[in-house]
C-alpha cells in the first residue's frame, strides 16, 4: 500500500465555489468596509459637533468684553522686570572672613 492514497480528499463545495468565483468574498469584504463607513460617520459628525461647540463658547466669552483690558504676556519683558525689581532692593551685605584669611583672599600658609 504506498504511504498517500491517489484520491486526495474531497474539497468543501464552498472552497470550490471561492476557486471558481473569487469575487464571493472580495464583494462582502467590501460591503463591510463601506458599511463600517456610514456606521462610523455619526461618531466622527458628534465628535466635529462638540469641537464647535468649545469654539462658540469662546466667542461667547470674547462678545462680554473678558479680554478687552488684558495685556499680551512676553517672557522677556517679565524677565526684566523682575531683574529691575531686583536690582533695587538689593543691598551689599559685608559678611566676616574666616579666621587667618589675609584681606586680600591669599590662602595661608598652613592647612587648618
Amino acid at each position: 500500500m504506498p504511504p498517500f492514497s491517489s484520491h486526495p480528499l474531497k474539497p468543501h463545495p464552498i472552497h470550490e465555489r471561492l476557486r471558481k468565483h473569487p469575487s464571493l468574498f472580495g464583494i462582502p469584504f467590501l460591503i463591510i468596509i463601506v458599511g463600517a463607513s456610514f456606521g462610523l460617520q455619526s461618531f466622527t459628525q458628534t465628535r466635529y459637533d462638540l469641537h464647535d461647540k468649545k469654539v462658540s463658547n469662546v466667542t461667547k466669552e470674547q462678545e462680554l468684553g473678558l479680554d478687552k483690558n488684558r495685556r499680551k504676556f512676553d517672557i522677556r519683558e517679565e524677565y526684566y522686570r523682575l531683574n529691575a525689581a531686583q536690582d533695587e532692593t538689593w543691598e551689599n551685605k559685608r559678611i566676616p572672613r574666616p579666621a587667618g584669611l589675609p584681606e586680600w583672599g591669599v590662602p595661608p600658609t598652613e592647612p587648618p
